[in-house]
């Protein structure tokens, strides 16, 4: 309730600042008019078209970046031959901004659908990556000492103690990396693109359609806060096994 109290005051706020001259409102039109915009586009299909191309980028890259950097952080994680091996690498990498290397990316693949989804790749591995390295290594000593007293072999170790310890600073990781995939992918479709979220936003700024604009940033936010929601549905899911700190 008190969610929708705060976005309801935004709103109108947003709503009356224009109207009341306390903005310009050639900048920053009243929110009706934005959301009659998004009306319209959603109406001729630009929204759902564009949407849907950030979408499918988005999401590819998001996907490829859970699959190598989970298994990846949990072998430098445990295995600290592999993490001395690694470790130079991945402290020059983590340290340099994906939107740094976009130029990079567009030279080596084209301005095609290939970089845009290596970018977003790039960008998520990191908070996913880091994330499962700390959740590794800091897995309870006792839980484990206790496991290695039962003889579990490393499979077994991994799926009884390691994994479900791990679950939920890994998902930190993976929900700043679904946050990442989106505002990755918008900047890099202002740059070169020509469907898209970052397209539209970039095309109607240009057109000086600002309505529009808005319309656009609004449906990224929505997005966001939708795919957020999802992985913590996932992550309570995985959790369930947890005692409650209130229980």
């Amino acid at each position: 309730m008190t969610k929708s109290v705060a976005v309801g005051a935004l709103l109108l706020l947003w709503e009356t600042a224009p109207r009341l001259g306390l903005v310009d409102r050639t900048f920053l039109p009243p929110f009706s008019e934005v959301a009659h915009a998004w009306w319209g586009l959603a109406a001729d299909g630009r929204l759902a078209d564009n949407t849907r191309a950030s979408l499918v980028r988005s999401f590819s890259g998001f996907g490829l970046a859970v699959a190598l950097a989970v298994p990846l952080g949990l072998l430098i994680g445990w295995y600290r031959p592999v993490a001395d091996l690694l470790g130079p690498l991945l402290e020059v990498f983590r340290n340099t901004a994906a939107l740094a290397l976009l130029p990079v990316f567009v030279l080596l693949l084209g301005i095609g659908e290939t970089s845009k989804i290596s970018i977003v790749v790039y960008a998520c591995t990191w908070p996913i990556l880091l994330n499962t390295i700390s959740a590794v290594r800091n897995v309870d000593p006792t839980l484990l000492k206790l496991a290695k007293s039962m003889a579990l072999p490393a499979p077994r170790l991994f799926q009884k103690v390691i994994l479900p310890s791990a679950v939920p600073v890994m998902f930190t990781g993976i929900r700043l990396a679904g946050a990442v995939s989106i505002l990755v992918l918008v900047a890099a479709e202002m740059i070169g693109a020509k469907a898209g979220l970052g397209y539209l936003i970039n095309a109607s700024q240009y057109n000086f359609a600002i309505p529009q604009m808005y319309a656009g940033i609004i449906t990224i936010s929505a997005i966001g806060v939708a795919f957020n929601q999802f992985l913590v549905a996932v992550e309570r899911r995985l959790s369930s096994w947890r005692v409650p700190a209130d229980g």
